[in-house]
């Protein structure tokens, strides 16, 4: 039934709940075959026509437009506007119960723009928990059930979800195909804000590909169009993803120079909680390739975290950065800190992506063999190596098997070792 069929199916209802015959309720400024035809669904009447009927029947515009009343609909309102705090607020599992019970309410049927916010917000909040597949299936059905009446904006911030939690998956073809079908071809869309966004993802996914040159190549034309646009969000991604490129491809001063002018973008005219993470990603950068500076990134880490708390960040925030401070210790030759952190870590991994929590493992292992707990490192790096074997193959998994070859070779465990060695080379066609 349509839209328009529902709203004659209505007035038809309410007018004989009123006890109206269709010349009573169109008299004196309507004929009653023009109600007749507007309550068969043959006719569309205009919003000054609605309100007439809605006065004359006594009923809210918003019930014969929409299906609820005006009290529902303020009721359907405010309980997404408190799904989306709790989910800005980092209150993900419940944002996520949040929106599932907005959908589960039939409230919704006759409301297509709400019902849309509530399922974009319970895919996000769902990504949020971890559980990928889940969010991914709810993106898909979104696209697929919703692409004629999608805004062109939420369509590209479906696509750049879409991407991440493929990418983040390790479904690598999927994360790089679903930005270059709406950026590829042979004319590209002019560049939008919205539009940098899912060009950050596609950069992001030809990194985790391998394809370095690729991505140097499309992270110019990004900076080029970030140039043109000119605004705070489009250059802070653009001279971010320019600096993981550079770091991927060993440019590192060209790596330090991209990240700090997107820190002073983001610190001008971002919010707290961003900030906060362009930070973190800011101090893992500079561990990578300034590791002789460690104690100064340390310092920006203690920083991050405490931000990351105020500003009430998700828990995959705050795992990520308490690894990043880890990593810190273990280069300042102080393990017992290390373990401290890993240990808020390891409280935080039930329900995170496989990959994340393979790549807490390792370090977990890394630290115990640091502090020389050899059977609980070798337990601790087995576990991960699980994860990586329930993990796609991909650049990260590769380096990922070199970490447990390394590590495993330190503890004395040669015959695993030379496996995870070999694993490493599979992963990389070798």
């Amino acid at each position: 039934m349509t839209g328009q069929d529902l709203v004659g199916q209505r007035i038809k209802t309410v007018r004989r709940q009123r006890g109206l015959s269709q010349a009573q309720l169109a008299h004196p400024e309507l004929s009653d075959s023009y109600v007749s035809l507007i309550e068969s669904g043959k006719r569309t009447p205009t919003l000054a026509v609605l309100e007439l009927l809605a006065e004359k029947l006594d009923c809210s515009l918003t019930y014969l437009i929409n299906g609820v009343t005006a009290e529902q609909m303020q009721e359907i309102e405010l309980a997404l506007n408190y799904a989306q705090l709790a989910m800005d607020n980092g209150e993900v599992v419940e944002a996520r119960a949040r929106y599932a019970e907005i959908l589960a309410d039939n409230g919704l049927a006759g409301l297509p723009q709400l019902r849309q916010d509530a399922e974009y917000g319970l895919a996000l909040a769902t990504e949020a928990c971890g559980d990928l597949e889940e969010a991914i299936v709810l993106l898909n059905r979104l696209r697929r059930n919703d692409a004629t009446a999608m805004a062109p904006e939420r369509h590209v911030a479906v696509a750049v979800a879409l991407s991440r939690c493929y990418r983040e998956q390790g479904d690598l073809a999927q994360a790089v195909h679903i930005p270059e079908q709406i950026l590829g071809g042979a004319v590209r869309p002019a560049w939008t804000d919205d539009l940098m966004r899912l060009g950050a993802q596609l950069l992001a996914a030809y990194v985790e590909r391998g394809d370095l040159l690729r991505a140097r190549q499309f992270s110019a034309e990004v900076l080029a169009a970030a140039d043109l646009l000119g605004s705070p969000q489009s250059l802070t991604l653009a001279h971010w993803g320019a600096a993981i490129v550079a770091v991927e491809t060993g440019h590192a001063d060209e790596a330090v120079t991209h990240v700090e002018r997107a820190i002073a973008i983001q610190s001008e005219y971002g919010d707290p909680r961003r900030l906060a993470r362009l930070r973190g990603d800011y101090a893992q950068v500079l561990l990578t390739v300034r590791p002789m500076e460690a104690q100064a990134w340390r310092e920006v880490l203690l920083k991050v975290e405490s931000e990351l708390i105020e500003s009430s960040a998700s828990p995959m925030d705050k795992m990520r950065c308490a690894m990043n401070l880890a990593r810190v210790e273990l280069l300042l030759s102080r393990p017992e800190r290390a373990g401290e952190h890993m240990r808020a870590v390891c409280d935080l991994l039930d329900g995170m992506p496989q990959v994340l929590q393979a790549e807490a493992r390792l370090l977990h292992g890394e630290t115990l063999a640091e502090l020389g707990r050899q059977d609980m490192a070798v337990q601790e790096l087995l576990a991960g190596a699980e994860c990586l074997d329930q993990s796609p193959t991909t650049r990260y998994t590769a380096h990922a098997w070199l970490t447990v070859a390394r590590v495993l070779e330190r503890v004395d465990e040669p015959a695993r070792s030379v496996d995870a060695y070999q694993r490493a080379l599979a992963c990389v066609g070798l």
